[in-house]
């Protein structure tokens, strides 16, 4: 689904023997938008993003998960078209953040894998946790609390899902290695189609981020650009989810113009 006019972020980072071999086992094949789709929007939060767009070395000595720069010169900027162009339809948007308790506990074993994991950026009530105001939520946005990578793990996300009728997502936000990847792979597991415009993730390690848009686009989701996602969202009807999901609806109309 790549725009072929345009380079896949991993062109550059694959070995001409591993594009054989996936062009040979038939990997890659579009699987396509969906019908029904609603947007999720994953940790784009301060403790990903940092407070402002600055060089990653220097983001992370005050947030440590930080993707730095790229999280607003181009992810946000990104997320903000897709987020309009739903809003304008009328489609569902889900939010995750991922709050903590303060003595870690609901980390589990995740909390082995740094050295800084006793750092307070990401302990319930800190900033760390809130939506970057860029892309806050609007009144009716769906909102889903997760303690481990995936959106879905743990969550209400499927219900909520099942109970709109979605067929799809469009999966933004961060990071791509991480939570990204990880609520991609859920959401294909539990046959929801997936598409991911590949400006509206990121990630602190370029090489991550390249390597995890290649496993997702050849074997699980749809990795294309932010105006294919907007082309798409252009021809979709406005209002598939009125009669099932109100509140968004109204609330919508009660945003002033």
């Amino acid at each position: 689904m790549t725009d072929q006019a345009i380079a896949a972020p991993w062109d550059d980072v694959l070995p001409e023997t591993d594009r054989a071999v996936f062009d040979a086992a038939g990997w890659g094949r579009p699987a396509g938008f969906g019908e029904r789709p609603a947007v999720l929007v994953v940790d784009v939060n301060y403790n990903f993003c940092g407070d402002r767009p600055e060089p990653i070395l220097k983001s992370i000595e005050r947030w440590r998960y930080s993707c730095g720069e790229v999280a607003w010169t181009e992810g946000i900027p990104a997320i903000q078209r897709v987020l309009n162009a739903a809003r304008a339809k009328r489609l569902p948007v889900i939010y995750t953040t991922s709050p903590r308790r303060e003595d870690g506990f609901d980390l589990g074993v995740w909390m082995d894998k740094s050295y800084r994991s006793d750092d307070p950026v990401d302990v319930v009530g800190h900033r760390g946790n809130d939506i970057v105001d860029a892309i806050c939520p609007f009144p009716g946005d769906l909102f889903i609390e997760k303690r481990k990578p995936s959106a879905f793990f743990g969550t209400t996300l499927v219900s909520h899902l099942t109970h709109l009728r979605a067929d799809s997502l469009i999966v933004m936000g961060s990071t791509t290695s991480g939570c990204v990847r990880a609520s991609a792979v859920d959401a294909v597991s539990y046959d929801f189609r997936v598409v991911i415009p590949q400006e509206a993730v990121f990630d602190r390690s370029v090489l991550s981020h390249k390597v995890s848009l290649l496993d997702i686009h050849m074997k699980y989701a749809d990795v294309t650009t932010t105006s294919s996602v907007l082309a798409y969202l252009e021809g979709l009807e406005t209002g598939l989810f009125d009669a099932v999901f109100p509140p968004f609806a109204n609330a919508l109309a009660a945003q002033p113009s």
